[in-house]
């Protein structure tokens, strides 16, 4: 009968092996050295707290869980007892943001005493207005979602949509990023995109202007730049660019921020699985771009451009279709 029959446990055995195996010291040492250039998160340890990715994690899927509670809910939510789960959701949800939004108003840059007090009441006001922005971001992830099931035959349901298309996880971070970018937050927004990037593979910036119910089909790969303007009822599909052709640059050779480089997508357009559209460009409404184009010019409104043919279609109410 072993000792662990007896209830006697004994502690396993110390490794032959330690940190001094590793000349851990020096290795430390090494890469704090190697990271002193870029790595100011680490310069700024003891002095400022930065945001938390995975606090951001959890108050994405808070939110997820607010918009679509029958669905991320409890199993045992009841229509009675909704209201109160989201409102103790969305609480619980605000105050972490809350703390999250403080910690970004502080990126770049030290702050001083005067502008620490001042992010405190900065932080609260935007956290009120992004609360009372929810309804409106509800309103447009209904329309989202409608816009999967419909624009797909092979979804069977709302609630199909709603659990499995990672369209509609990349847009409902977006709009919820797109909301904080609005109201001027630093950082956070884009975190929220890349947690969305990572799980979905979609890439959009929350700079991105996206109308309602707009439907990225698979997504495997798609890019949305910072400076696009999407319309209504706009469908992608994997592949998609709608990215910047050209960076201008200053005096010193850096690249101009913050002008606008990238699509202007109006509605009802569909571009299919590969297309490039690059610079500030318009595809003109109810256009239809087909797969693996390279587009670096306007189209007028109901164009029907194919890259096998090479050539582009202007067509009225269905025409040349």
């Amino acid at each position: 009968m072993s000792e662990a029959d007896h209830g006697v446990f004994r502690a396993p055995a110390a490794p032959a092996v330690s940190g001094a195996s590793w000349a851990l010291g020096s290795v430390v040492a090494e890469l704090r050295a190697a990271g002193r250039g870029i790595d100011g998160a680490r310069q700024k340890l003891g002095r400022q707290a930065l945001p938390s990715r995975e606090v951001l994690v959890g108050i994405a899927r808070d939110l997820r869980a607010v918009f679509f509670p029958a669905h991320f809910g409890p199993a045992d939510l009841t229509e009675e007892g909704t209201d109160y789960f989201v409102g103790h959701t969305l609480d619980a949800a605000l105050l972490a943001l809350h703390e999250q939004v403080r910690r970004g108003l502080g990126f770049p840059r030290e702050l001083d005493a005067r502008e620490a007090a001042r992010r405190e009441g900065r932080a609260a006001e935007i956290v009120r207005d992004f609360a009372a922005g929810l309804p409106a971001v509800q309103e447009l992830l209904e329309t989202d979602v409608r816009a999967a099931f419909e624009g797909d035959p092979a979804a069977t349901s709302i609630d199909e949509a709603v659990f499995c298309y990672p369209g509609i996880t990349a847009i409902m971070h977006h709009r919820i990023a797109h909301l904080l970018y609005t109201l001027g937050v630093p950082l956070i927004p884009r975190i929220l995109a890349e947690i969305a990037h990572a799980d979905t593979g979609i890439d959009i910036h929350p700079g991105a202007e996206i109308g309602a119910s707009f439907f990225i089909d698979h997504g495997t790969g798609v890019v949305i730049g910072e400076t696009s303007r999407i319309g209504e009822r706009v469908r992608l599909y994997q592949g998609v660019t709608l990215g910047a052709k050209s960076f201008p640059r200053d005096a010193s050779g850096n690249p101009i921020k913050g002008i606008d480089r990238h699509p202007i997508v109006e509605d009802h357009v569909v571009v299919y699985a590969g297309a490039t559209i690059l610079g500030r460009i318009t595809i003109g409404r109810g256009s239809s771009i087909g797969g693996n184009v390279w587009l670096t010019r306007s189209v007028p409104a109901n164009s029907r451009i194919s890259q096998a043919q090479v050539r582009s279609d202007v067509f009225e109410d269905g025409g040349g279709i």
